[in-house]
Order: C-alpha cells, then structure tokens, then sequence
C-alpha cells in the first residue's frame, strides 16, 4: 500500500494539490463581497443622513476590515500560480486597486479611533501593503505578472502615497481633538448662557435654538468631519478616483483592443474562480470609488468657494498650519524613555531622534504641500463644473420667487435665522471654510426635526390630551397607596417604566374589554415606553435604577408579545371578574415575594431591595398597584370593567405625561453627553427625538401650570413626594361633580385611585 500522497512509484503526487483553490478563489470573492458591501453600505447612509464627508461607520479600519482585506488581496500576493489568461491578469491588477479603494474609504475612520488604536491598525496596514508592493515587485520579475505592469507600477506608488496620507493624517488627530474640544468647552459656556437669558417664548422655540447651537458646534468639530474637510483627505479622494481610472482603462483595453496584447495560453489553477474575483472587485473598486471621489468633489467646492467666484487663490493657501507638525515637535522635546547609563551615548541617541524627527517634520510638510498642491489642481481641473453649479444655484432661487410670487402674488419672506457663526469650530487655516460650513449646515436641525414630525406618535398624542396636566398630573399620586400594608420593611425604588407597565398588565386582565381598546393600549404604551427609556436611560446618572428598569423590560416583553404577566395567563384572568382578577395578580406578586424569602431568609433580610431579583421587584410593583386599585374600588363599591380601564388608562397618561416633562432637560444632556466622536449623532438624534416630541411638547406647555418644564421632578418617586406633601407647586382639590365641596389639605394627599379619577362618592 502507498504512502499517502505518493504514487506507485513513491514519488510525491503534487497534482492533488491544486484542487482545491478554486475554492479559494470562492473564499475571496466573499471577503471581497464583503468589503463592498461594508463600503455600500456607508455611501448609501452617507447620502441618506447628508453625511456627504461620509464617514466610516461599517467599514472603518479595524482588525476586521484588515483581515478581510488580507483575503480580499490574496492574488497581489500569491507569487507562483501562473495566471496566463486575460482575466486573471486583470484580477491580480484589480486586487491592487481594491487595496487603494479601501484605503481612501477608511481615512474618515482615523478621527474616530482612540490614538493608541489608531497607529496599531495603521501600522498594520503598512505591513500590508508593503508586503503586497514587494510581492507584486517579485512576480514582475519572474514574469508572473507579464502584462499591465505600468498599471501595477502606477498602483504601488499610488498605494505608497495613500499609506503617507494616512499616516500623516493620523499625526493630527490627538492635536486636533484637544484643540476642538478646549474651543467646544468654551462655546458651550458661551451657548449655555446665552440659553439661561433666553427666557421669553415658547419652550420649543427656545429649545430649538438651543439644539441649533449644539448641532453646529457637534457638527463643525466632529473628528470624521475635520478629518473628511482635510487636504490629505481630499488628495486621497483625487487618488482613489486615478486608481479606478487606471483599472477601468485596462479592462477597456484587454477587451476592446485585443491586438494591443499578448497573452499566453493555458489556464490557472484558479480556473472558473477568477472570473468571480474579477466581477466581485470590479464592483467593489466600482462602488467604493463613490464616497472618495464625492468626498473629493464636494471638499473642494466646500474648501474653495472662491474659485466659483472666479477669485484667485492666495499664497497662504500653500502654508503648513502648527497642527500638522505639533506632535512631531512635541515627540522631539520629550526625553528619551529608554535610559542609557553613558551620558555620551545618552547624547548621541537624543540628537539621532532629533534628526529623525526633523526629517519626519519635513517629510509631513512635504505631504501636506503635496495634498494642497493637488487640491488647487483639482480645482483648476474641475473649476468649469464648479461655475456651471454655482450658475444654477443662483438661477434656481430667483426661479422659485417668480413661481411663488406668480401663484401667491406676493413673495414669503423666509424664517429669520438665529446667527451660528460663533458656534462654528474651525482649526487653523480654516477661516475661509465658516460661511461655508454654516450655509451648507443651517437648515440640518430643521431637517432632522422634520423627519421626526412625520413619525410623531399618535396614539401616545391621543393618550396624553386625557391627561391631568393642568392638575399636576394627579395620578401619579394615586397609583400606589400608603394604605396597602407593605411585603419587605424597605421599598425598592420606582421607576418610571414598572408602574407604567404594571398598570398596563391591570387593563390587559380586565374582563369584558374590546380587543380594539386593549391593542390601542398597549400601542400607546410601547410608543411611550421609547421615550421613558430615553428619560431613565439619560437620568439615571448613579444608575440606583437600573435593576427596577430591567424589572420593566421584562414584565413588558412579555405582556407585549404573550399577554402574560410571568407564569399568569392574562387573557384567562380576563375570564373572571374585576374583583377575581385584581386579587388573583395580588395573591400571585405576594405568593412570588414569599416564596423568594423563603429561599433566600437570611439574605432578604439583610438585602437591600436594589439587589432583589428582577421577578421579585416586577412582584413587589404588582402587589402594591393591584392592592390599592381593589381598595379604593371596595371603598367606592365600584368594579365595572370598563369604568375602571378608563380609570387606570388615565393614570397611565398621568404618569406617561409627567416623566416627558423632563424630555427638554433629557433631549438638552443629550447633545453634550458622550465623547467628541458621538456627539454629532447624539445631537442628531436630540433633533429627531425632539421632531416626534414636539406636538406633545407644545400641549403640555399649553395646559400645564407656570414653569413646568423647569421645575419638573425627574423621578417619580419625588412627583409622589410632592404630591402626598401638597406642595403649593402643585395645587390641586379634586372635587365631586355632584356637589363642588373642596377636599381638604389631608384628606388630597389619600385619595383614592377611583376618587382622584371619577370624584369622591
């Protein structure tokens, strides 16, 4: 019996070998498909936010990104293979041109990355590409690459230039983030007291002005954008575009002009793979030339608008700013952190660093000259385009008036804009872009607020017009009742979200209600809940509430999709009556609450209620709420079903209306919460949220006492506080529509679920 992989005769038996690399062919096409569709997906979300910088969201450089690029190019450098035929010579050239696609794609990336994490994936990719280079360098000298070799020389010093521009970017980054987050500390001080001032109007103007603010500074400063507005990124944008012509010429070339090119026979081991590879890279280079070469366009509009005037160009223009070289002069005054005993020696290293960073020094100023030098070109090439958009742009206004004014017969004067030119973060070199910035971003608030208003939620809206806002929200007060003997000496603390959803287990047990009315319900709850998440999630800064909040999320994932309130069928409860129902969920809470002491003794009497589990607290919640909803209607004698859902329906709107009063503050932390990276989504996302809110803002205004949005409790437990206290804040002595006696001081702060919602008997 022969040796495995041998033959016969004993000698290896290579031919198996082959085998199986059309399937690895299949494997890069995947890697390939993936990067595309990584790059696809950040092009079509840049054009679809009016990120037209289009930063990097799916496809940045990481380790991901990296080793899928390692397999994307594996044809660059596989150096024995042979790879006669004309599609496999064009896919080795169209690997190259990916690695420059990916290159000028993931730039916007760096200003997202963490210092450290940045030069480790940049160092990385140096590796990879020079790796690639060389390997492309020894297969034209053995003449596995036998055709396209000005293309391939051509696309290895593109790759080397785009590798310097990252890397000479990415030396700015810590500069510039100090740099515009000490500007962003000081127009936020600025904007904060011009907000204070601003205390006439309704609240969603002043509140809009306010998210203008914060979205320019957010905007201006965010690293992807300064980043996306730098020369070097708009040299690689330039670069990227050459690289895709290089290729695109090519293939015209090998399949337009056959004669131009001889081509050997035979057939690689790759064999029916390399037409996939070279579809799949085509497409990717294709698609992945988009965002660079926009990026590329629009910064030059964006950087020279002056141009378009048909101005000249000014000799500071080609000045290198101090932010390019600062860390490189900093690295140069730091003492070495290796210590060398000799003093000499110690001297002859300090001043070899010096010399390596002067070089670096000159180095970078050569790139960023080179990168300006290629934008003026750019320009120069482009300028005709340019005059020809800024033609129309001026045409289309006076256009728009004369359609205004023929159909309307007289011309609407536009909304006054607040003036944002203070709140415009720029680095140095940058005074040109201001004006720029400012009329490309002044109407980004505006849209995000309408793409919010065409979502607003609707049955939330419907809900909240029930509640008793003009009366400090009075059911807030009445869902929990001092009156119902406690399970543990302590309290866990209240959420927002637990009585919401608690209450809301209540109306789905009830008997006899429509199926319309309860899904109307719970619609309006799960629109609610969104925004009661965003209000915990931003207030809850010691975080005291984050169990009773999972509690929540729990009890209402499972009422939502199952109608259960845990181990309880609440469509069979529905079964019974009101009074059967109520006090089969109290038994249920307490039995769970009993069965938790009774397993855990020593520790439930030692535990702070914070540490109970999830379970025990969603108990607890259901025991106190259904015990005071069958008090007060004992004490009432009233249990009609649909009497009472429209009873607990209300307070459920009391409390739903009371926790967005805080939404101005919520929507206000929100657009200077997180680092400089997230801001800009944070304050878009501030807009968006505030587009839906805003109609629920204005009526709770509008009904609502003096001051509520700026003394609104933030939890729920000191609306109840204020509430059982009969705070002069709150005023309200609900009385009985049968005869108009006033409640008295003592007597407001017990009232009953169903005496606070229906008057007292």
């Amino acid at each position: 019996m022969g040796r495995i992989g041998c033959n016969v005769d004993g000698i290896l038996d290579d031919t198996k070998f082959s085998q199986p690399i059309p399937w690895v062919g299949v494997y890069i096409v995947a890697a390939s498909l993936a990067c595309l569709i990584g790059m696809a997906t950040d092009t079509i979300l840049g054009i679809c936010n009016r990120k037209f910088w289009f930063p990097c969201k799916y496809f940045s450089l990481n380790a991901t990104s990296l080793t899928l690029i390692g397999v994307a190019v594996k044809l660059s450098v596989d150096l024995d293979t042979s790879m006669p035929r004309p599609s496999e010579q064009l896919a080795k050239l169209s690997s190259s041109a990916l690695i420059c696609t990916i290159m000028a794609n993931s730039m916007p990336s760096l200003g997202a990355m963490e210092t450290k994490d940045m030069f480790m994936n940049l160092m990385a990719l140096a590796i990879l590409v020079i790796t690639v280079i060389v390997n492309i360098c020894m297969q034209l000298g053995t003449g596995v690459i036998y055709v396209f070799w000005r293309e391939h020389i051509l696309l290895m010093f593109l790759m080397l230039i785009l590798l310097l521009l990252m890397v000479s970017s990415a030396l700015t980054v810590p500069t510039t983030k100090q740099y515009l987050e000490y500007k962003y500390s000081k127009k936020h001080e600025m904007a904060v007291k011009e907000n204070l001032a601003q205390t006439e109007g309704p609240i969603t103007q002043i509140f809009k002005d306010k998210l203008m603010k914060f979205w320019m500074m957010a905007h201006t400063s965010s690293p992807q954008f300064v980043m996306g507005r730098s020369p070097t990124c708009t040299a690689s944008g330039a670069f990227c575009l050459l690289s895709a012509i290089i290729l695109a010429v090519a293939m015209l070339r090998s399949y337009l002009m056959p004669w131009s090119f001889r081509f050997c026979r035979g057939e690689s081991d790759y064999k029916w793979s390399t037409i996939l590879i070279l579809v799949t890279q085509n497409a990717a280079v294709g698609v992945g030339t988009i965002a660079p070469a926009l990026r590329w366009f629009i910064a030059i509009k964006f950087r020279c608008p002056e141009v378009i005037k048909r101005s000249s160009h000014e000799k500071k223009e080609f000045r290198v700013e101090t932010y390019w070289i600062e860390s490189l002069h900093e690295m140069k005054d730091r003492p070495l952190k290796l210590r060398i005993p000799d003093r000499h020696r110690r001297k002859l290293a300090h001043d070899a660093k010096v010399l390596f960073l002067d070089f670096c020094i000159r180095v970078q100023k050569g790139i960023v000259l080179i990168s300006k030098a290629t934008r003026i070109i750019s320009i120069f090439l482009v300028s005709s385009i340019l005059a020809c958009c800024h033609h129309c742009k001026i045409l289309k206004p006076r256009f728009d008036k004369t359609v205004s004014s023929i159909s309307s017969g007289t011309v609407s004067q536009p909304e006054p804009k607040p003036d944002l030119r203070r709140f415009v973060l720029h680095l140095e070199g940058e005074e040109a872009l201001v004006e720029v910035m400012l009329k490309e971003n002044h109407d980004a608030t505006n849209h995000w607020i309408r793409v919010g208003e065409k979502r607003k939620p609707r049955h939330l809206m419907q809900l909240l017009e029930k509640s008793s806002v003009s009366q400090g929200f009075k059911g807030v007060g009445a869902f929990d009742s001092d009156k119902v003997p406690s399970l543990h000496p302590e309290e866990p603390p209240n959420s927002w979200s637990l009585p919401l959803v608690t209450l809301t287990a209540i109306a789905v047990a009830l008997p006899n209600i429509t199926r319309d009315s309860v899904k109307q319900l719970l619609d309006t709850v799960h629109e609610g809940l969104h925004f009661v998440d965003l209000v915990e999630n931003t207030l809850d800064k010691e975080g005291d509430l984050i169990r009773v909040r999972k509690a929540a999320q729990k009890v209402w994932i499972r009422i939502d999709l199952y109608r259960k309130w845990f181990g309880l069928d609440l469509n069979k409860l529905s079964e019974k009556s009101p009074e059967e129902t109520l006090q089969r969920l109290a038994d249920t809470a307490k039995a769970k609450y009993e069965e938790f002491k009774m397993k855990n003794i020593n520790v439930c009497l030692r535990a702070s209620p914070s540490a109970w589990p999830l379970e025990v607290m969603a108990a607890n919640s259901m025991y106190r709420i259904s015990n005071t909803v069958l008090f007060n209607c004992k004490s009432k004698n009233e249990f009609g079903s649909e009497t009472l859902f429209e009873e607990l329906t209300l307070v459920i709107a009391d409390i739903l209306g009371s926790c967005l009063v805080n939404l101005p503050h919520v929507l206000s932390v929100k657009c200077v919460k997180g680092a400089i990276e997230e801001r800009e989504d944070n304050v878009r996302h501030a807009g968006y949220i505030f587009g839906k809110t805003k109609k629920i803002m204005e009526m709770l205004e509008r009904r609502a006492f003096p001051n509520l949005y700026r003394r609104g409790a933030i939890k729920i437990d000191e609306w109840r506080l204020i509430h059982e206290q009969n705070s002069r804040f709150f005023p309200f002595t609900p009385s009985s529509p049968e005869n108009n006696t006033e409640t008295t001081s003592s007597e407001s702060s017990d009232l009953s679920l169903c005496q606070i919602i229906v008057g007292p008997s």
